[in-house]
């Protein structure tokens, strides 16, 4: 993965995937942010959607390239969603991985022939 400049992340870090606001999980911490460049004034920020169907991606584009422009430096920016690498769950922040954990490791799973012989006790 390219690496997001400091100011970049800072700034993107108010910005939520609408789906993940109520649990406090930015567009940084989701992986979303591929990649920022700035040359002459211009941003370029890439983003990936965790699904190409998200209803909300028109937002979370004019988001991103709001909060860009703000920064110093950056009279324009660009925002671009990535269509040719697909975001996996191997993006996500530590924080953000541990928040939306919905099922146990597999190695924390029952054997599921041993919990069908308990019940049947």
């Amino acid at each position: 993965m390219p690496e997001i400049p400091q100011w970049a992340s800072e700034a993107l870090s108010g910005v939520f995937d609408p789906c993940c606001r109520e649990k406090g999980i930015s567009v940084v911490e989701m992986g979303l942010v591929r990649s920022v460049e700035v040359s002459g004034g211009r941003a370029r920020v890439e983003l990936l959607l965790t699904s190409g169907w998200c209803p909300f991606a028109a937002r979370v584009l004019t988001e991103v390239r709001e909060r860009i422009e703000e920064q110093p430096g950056v009279e324009r920016a660009e925002v671009e969603v990535v269509w040719d690498e697909v975001w996996t769950t191997e993006r996500l922040s530590p924080r953000a991985a541990r928040m939306l954990r919905f099922l146990p490791p597999p190695a924390q799973v029952p054997d599921k022939a041993a919990y069908i012989g308990r019940e049947l006790r």
